[in-house]
């Protein structure tokens, strides 16, 4: 199984990254502080939609363990006995919720946003479950 980001986060991000820069050419004028802004603004824009282009998938799991995605674009292989707990995390703060996948290593916390996995928390700690039991 496989859970990966949802398409419209890369795009969104690229779309961001070229409004900045018609924000740039409407409001900076000849300032070199503002376009210095503005361009450390779209190439950060633009390695955040790279990473989501080059990943997608977030996390990863089959009878053995889970893949997660850690750094940029790196990969860790975690096999089912070094897997502590996985849980969903609930927080509410000024109104707003937040759920939150938390897969447990022992030595590293792996956290997942629904934007990240493509899908509800509680449906994915559920998979891993029954994968983790079969």
């Amino acid at each position: 199984m496989q859970w990966r980001i949802k398409p419209v986060l890369p795009v969104s991000k690229l779309i961001g990254a070229v409004a900045v820069v018609v924000l740039a050419f409407a409001f900076a004028g000849i300032d070199p502080v503002r376009w210095a802004l503005a361009a450390v603004l779209v190439v950060a824009l633009l390695v955040w939609a790279l990473r989501d282009l080059l990943r997608p998938v977030r996390l990863a799991a089959d009878d053995e363990g889970v893949t997660v995605v850690t750094g940029f674009l790196g990969r860790r292989r975690l096999a089912w006995g070094q897997i502590e707990r996985v849980r969903v995390d609930r927080r509410t703060h000024r109104g707003l919720r937040s759920e939150f996948l938390e897969v447990d290593a022992g030595d590293a916390i792996y956290i997942f946003s629904a934007n990240d996995l493509g899908a509800l928390p509680d449906d994915v700690a559920a998979s891993l479950s029954d994968l983790r039991i079969a």
